[in-house]
């Protein structure tokens, strides 16, 4: 879905970017053609092997100063953030310097990774190397949308691809901005900017790129996988999740409710790894419950931009009705609805949903199934942990999950969970260097750390006799 909106002008067709907690415009871009699309990738194609000549060192020593560009305008970048996709301001801001602050050690990180390695046995002495695979196509999500371009741009950048990058049509000014931090340090053509909806992420996807990087929906994950398929182009594809959390016996639940909160409801509940669904023990049922209500009941919801603002608006019209739609549908189907209280949005426009808990939920209920993206959470009794790892792997997702209780016993149960990411006793974020990857139908491939960053890359293998 998507709110921005198109309009003829002198120069062509812009793209206008809407504040979700207000309707106003912050601001427009130009439209790419189709044609332009394939233009840029023709250029990134031309610029390609300068900048592959180039050595890793070379690479990033290019790119060290965008960092501090960066942060010395994250207050103006994140109320930019802010208007355009509507998370509190505090957090857009963090965003901002999360990708700023350690610019240096993650580029040398990426480098490192990506360095050749020597392979040796009594005979055979073999070098790995890890070559660029050309021409990168980066297609990015509006709920992190400097984050993502982050994860995804410098890992492809220092590997030696160019890139043709479209932000998402939600979020096209931040997505900008970032790019052109970066393309103001990078030599012509290395990295280009197109904009647009779906028919200018179908040009760059069935244009003449190696490689394929995309956060976004299972659906158009699948299209993409078989556009990709005529060229056998490589794809990265993470694609959303259904996260569960396990509420098992001997777990902490003042520290299950707080984090079931924070994690359900941020960012109102427009994050791949929100939890969605939580499975807990019939003998904490209750209490769980009553504490996350009252956990829940502390989130302020509001424009982003205002002091105390917890939960900022839904993106737009269209994921906010789907969100209603399927909350009201559970509630015909038996369960109970249950919305925080002294959660009240403000009044007028915008695209507000308060935080909203489901209990008594079947898997016989949409809610249960299909991917929410939005502050409303599903709570299901279990009466053994067996039952609830069965009801937690029954969904074609599997990116991440959570399971709080007995340590030994929580991680009994985190090993049998198919996700690729799983916390116990926290949420799911993995050591530093660890990648963020999914399993099932959230991903193929996977990005970050030093095996995210090879993803990047084609292995080639040179060997001699010794």
């Amino acid at each position: 879905m998507t709110i921005a909106t198109t309009s003829a002008t002198s120069t062509g067709t812009t793209l206008d970017s809407i504040n979700p907690a207000t309707g106003e415009v912050v601001g427009s871009v130009s439209v790419s053609t189709p044609d332009e699309v394939r233009a840029a990738v023709a250029k990134a194609r031309a610029a390609q092997p300068a900048w592959e000549a180039l050595s890793l060192d070379e690479r990033v020593e290019k790119l060290l100063s965008a960092g501090p560009a960066l942060l010395d305008r994250a207050d103006e970048l994140g109320e930019l953030l802010c208007r355009e996709m509507g998370k509190p301001l505090a957090e857009a801001t963090g965003e901002v310097r999360a990708c700023a602050s350690n610019w240096e050690t993650e580029l040398r990180e990426i480098a490192d990774a990506l360095k050749p390695q020597v392979v040796e046995d009594e005979h055979t002495r073999s070098t790995v190397y890890r070559d660029p695979l050309g021409v990168c196509a980066a297609i990015t999500p509006w709920n992190f949308p400097m984050l993502m371009p982050h994860w995804l741009l410098l890992p492809a950048l220092i590997a030696g691809n160019t890139v043709v990058f479209k932000p998402s049509e939600e979020t096209p000014l931040i997505g900008q901005a970032y790019a052109d931090a970066l393309s103001a340090v990078l030599p012509e053509d290395v990295l280009i900017t197109v904009h647009g909806a779906d028919e200018q992420g179908k040009a760059l996807v069935a244009s003449e790129v190696d490689l394929i990087v995309f956060t976004g929906s299972r659906e158009v994950g699948k299209k993409i996988m078989a556009e990709a398929a005529g060229g056998l182009k490589r794809v990265l594809l993470e694609l959303g999740g259904k996260d569960p959390l396990l509420v098992l016996e001997g777990a902490d639940l003042d520290a299950a409710a707080t984090f079931a909160a924070r994690n359900a409801f941020r960012n109102a509940g427009q994050v791949c790894v929100s939890t969605e669904r939580i499975y807990v023990s019939d003998k904490l049922h209750d209490d769980f419950v009553a504490k996350l209500r009252a956990e829940s009941a502390k989130l302020v919801v509001g424009d982003g931009m205002a002091e105390g603002t917890a939960i900022g608006p839904m993106i737009n019209a269209g994921q906010r009705d789907h969100v209603l739609r399927q909350i009201n549908q559970a509630g015909t189907d038996g369960a109970t609805v249950i919305v925080a209280d002294g959660s009240e949005a403000p009044a007028g426009e915008g695209n507000f949903v308060r935080p909203t808990i489901l209990t008594g939920v079947t898997h016989a209920m949409e809610v249960a199934m299909e991917e929410s993206f939005g502050p409303v959470v599903t709570v299901t009794k279990v009466t053994t942990d067996d039952e609830a790892v069965v009801l937690a792997n029954d969904t074609p997702y599997g990116l991440g999950a959570a399971v709080f209780g007995d340590p030994e016993r929580a991680k009994r149960a985190a090993r049998r969970i198919k996700a690729g990411m799983v916390g116990i006793n926290k949420g799911l974020g993995g050591a530093s260097g660890t990648p963020w990857v999914g399993m099932k139908q959230s991903g193929i491939g996977f990005h970050s750390g030093p095996e995210g960053h090879r993803q990047f890359a084609q292995v080639r293998v040179v060997s001699e006799a010794k």
